[in-house]
């Protein structure tokens, strides 16, 4: 996961997050305390969660001071936390510590409730694997999909650019799955996987041997009649309308994947406390 989480730009996170809280400097802050004064903080969990995002939390305060140290205790990214462990420790000077309070724990709940939520949705789905959707904050893709891989989900498209997905709108405009299917494939070798809304569609896909079919927005008798049709000559993936509440059902269907855009666009912040103490 840290190879997956070094591709986003955490500095500039980073930065537009506290040019954004900070500005100019913390007015009430900075006349209450001297630089000289020295503070410990305690971040503790409020409820059971899935960590995510300690590595740019910590990123935080590197970047309001030199001289900032972290106690861990043995959790990382992914990891399940219960209601009231430690899990870190900061100590610095008392201004960027209050400073970047806010900023750091925003990342750390933020992301910490996108794993959360979808460890919860993997659970339930299992044996069908469980992929995020490009549905995601602006700007925040990376970090967002970073989440949902240390809750246990897997990655759809990072976007337009890695994988081809012929949509509905793409079949409207083109004519056909067969004419966008054959356009496709007379200028690109990439895996094709075209979204489907019903058992006519399901055929036209197969014959064009398209590599994934997509069964968007069907009701569970369709969806199960189409995934005996396909019988394992394309993966399937089960999309749209796609609620929690559907999960224990859609995992006996036999369909390779699910997708629940849901994850990133409807998770809540988890309850995260940070407790400070001067020295």
């Amino acid at each position: 996961m840290a190879s997956f989480l070094e591709k986003a730009c955490i500095g500039d996170l980073v930065e537009k997050t506290l040019a954004e809280d900070i500005s100019k400097g913390d007015i009430t802050t900075r006349n209450i305390f001297s630089t000289e004064q020295k503070a410990m903080a305690e971040v503790v969990a409020r409820e059971p969660m899935v960590l995510c995002g300690l590595e740019i939390f910590q990123a935080v305060f590197k970047a309001l001071t030199p001289e900032v140290t972290f106690s861990c205790f043995d959790i990382k990214d992914g990891d399940d936390v219960k209601a009231e462990e430690t899990i870190i420790k900061v100590e610095c000077g008392v201004i960027p510590l209050l400073e970047g309070e806010r900023s750091a724990l925003n990342i750390l709940q933020w992301l910490s409730g996108i794993a959360t939520l979808t460890r919860k949705y993997v659970k339930e789905a299992s044996p069908v694997k469980v992929l995020d959707t490009r549905k995601t904050t602006p700007g925040l893709r990376i970090f967002e999909k970073y989440a949902v891989k240390c809750g246990g989900g897997n990655n759809h498209r990072l976007g337009l650019y890695d994988q081809v997905l012929i949509k509905d709108n793409h079949i409207e405009a083109a004519g056909s799955i067969t004419r966008a299917v054959k356009a496709i494939k007379e200028k690109s070798d990439n895996i094709i996987e075209v979204e489907v809304k019903n058992l006519e569609e399901v055929d036209e896909a197969l014959s064009n041997n398209v590599d994934i079919i997509m069964l968007d927005n069907m009701d569970m008798d369709t969806m199960k009649k189409a995934i005996n049709k396909i019988n394992g000559k394309a993966k399937t993936e089960i999309s749209g309308g796609v609620t929690f509440n559907r999960l224990s059902e859609i995992s006996k269907t036999g369909a390779d994947f699910v997708s629940i855009g849901a994850l990133t666009h409807s998770a809540a912040a988890v309850d995260i406390s940070m407790n400070i103490a001067t020295k």
